[in-house]
């Protein structure tokens, strides 16, 4: 088996988003373990039209160049973590779009998730993974939460700013449990399509 690919997406676009953090750190984590090649996915720099096709393009081709470009795009990985925010216990807007942007492209292949917030983004990761059961994706069920006093301490709005590598200590356990599960099942889906 060739080397997995995965797509690392942020999944917020406002300009005040902290995503680019915890989707560095994950991003090193996967390079660090040695098993897949990641790759960050920004939805900000997708400029990603609101969903407005005639149908998803499982049952027609998708008529917006930007959609059809965001499309091409996810077909070049194995897998995806998905780096998510909380917004009123679910994901982002920007995410749900991009999400209902394609479909082929999901189908067969691992999603992960990193969630941050107070609570380590548990709702949203929870309602994200009704999204991609729907879309036909496999779910990892292992995930990293950064929440809590973690999320306070690295993440602008708790007055300190320390790196999450600080908490590395805390988060490498559901790091490599992630990973590992990750891994199990991008081998598993990755030749079989």
């Amino acid at each position: 088996m060739t080397t997995p690919n995965i797509a690392v997406i942020i999944s917020t676009t406002r300009a005040s988003r902290w995503g680019k953090v915890p989707a560095d750190w994950i991003t090193a984590k996967i390079a660090a373990d040695g098993r897949m090649n990641a790759t960050i996915l920004d939805l900000a720099e997708f400029d990603l039209p609101l969903f407005d096709e005639m149908a998803s393009n499982r049952w027609m081709p998708s008529s917006d160049p930007k959609a059809v470009a965001w499309q091409e795009e996810l077909a070049k990985y194995d897998g995806y973590v998905f780096v998510t925010a909380e917004y009123n216990h679910s994901i982002s807007g920007a995410l749900k779009n991009a999400l209902d942007q394609a479909f082929k492209e999901w189908v067969h292949k691992p999603a992960a998730a990193v969630g941050y917030g107070g609570v380590g983004a548990a709702r949203a990761i929870e309602h994200l993974r009704g999204i991609t059961t729907e879309l036909r994706m496999v779910n990892v069920g292992d995930a990293v939460h950064i929440g809590g006093n973690i999320f306070m301490e690295t993440h602008p709005l708790g007055g300190q700013q320390k790196p999450l590598s600080d908490f590395d200590a805390a988060l490498d356990p559901s790091v490599k449990a992630m990973l590992d599960e990750l891994f199990f099942w991008v081998s598993l889906t990755k030749d079989a399509k």
